[in-house]
């Protein structure tokens, strides 16, 4: 192999070697990475126009460069220097200034180029939620059953499933009735359904498990739960 062939290909090797080394060594350069990685492939699945990912690649080559020189200064003054020195200091704090910028370039990208397509699949999300009113029951019942939780571990008293405030059963019973009557739209399914929540409500009262206030208090944060829920997200 002639000596400039040769020549060029240990070019390439050292180079290689001092990526490999960045990313053994410097925390910050496996991030920039993991992030480099994790927006390419977001702008893969947004469907981010060919300029957009070229912009983008752009931002994490420079995020990728000036890491790399910050790491060379900084190995670079370590050598030079055994002791504190002030203008070590500014060297490798303007080394990490760029690096910072650079960062907060390529973030700024990012935004820029992938507002639009995030916004259009959030809205196509919206959108398939709000048509969705089985999706929702659970998505309220389970907000309620977490806030049931929430204020049984605040108040300390039973357990999460007997005794306590306030009462879970009464609670999901509700939420449920609650859940069913904005399902439905109808008076006499409401009616019913509401009726049979008050049924496990007072059976809970019958058992001496619960008290009233907690049933009642049970029953109103499963309503609201769910009508907030439902306010905000369904559309008939």
């Amino acid at each position: 192999m002639p000596t400039s062939n040769r020549s060029i290909l240990w070019s390439f090797n050292y180079a290689i070697a001092g990526v490999v080394y960045a990313l053994r060594t410097q925390r910050n350069m496996r991030i920039h990475v993991a992030a480099a990685l994790l927006t390419l492939i977001a702008a893969l699945v947004l469907n981010v126009s060919t300029m957009g990912i070229v912009v983008i690649v752009f931002a994490i080559s420079l995020v990728f460069v000036t890491e790399l020189i910050n790491t060379a200064i900084e190995a670079a003054v370590d050598v030079a220097t055994d002791t504190y020195d002030p203008l070590a200091k500014i060297a490798k704090d303007v080394a990490a200034s760029a690096v910072l910028i650079a960062a907060t370039n390529a973030l700024v990208v990012a935004y820029l180029v992938m507002f639009e397509p995030v916004q259009r699949v959030a809205q196509q999300g919206l959108v398939l939620v709000k048509a969705a009113p089985s999706t929702l029951t659970v998505i309220a019942l389970g907000l309620t059953l977490l806030l049931v939780i929430v204020l049984k571990a605040l108040t300390r008293e039973g357990t999460f499933v007997h005794g306590g405030w306030p009462s879970g059963h009464a609670a999901l019973a509700f939420g449920a009735a609650a859940s069913l009557a904005y399902v439905t739209n109808s008076v006499k399914a409401t009616v019913l359904a509401f009726f049979i929540a008050a049924l496990v409500a007072q059976s809970r009262v019958e058992g001496e498990i619960h008290t009233i206030p907690q049933v009642i208090l049970g029953a109103l944060i499963g309503t609201l739960t769910v009508t907030a829920v439902y306010q905000v997200f369904f559309i008939r």
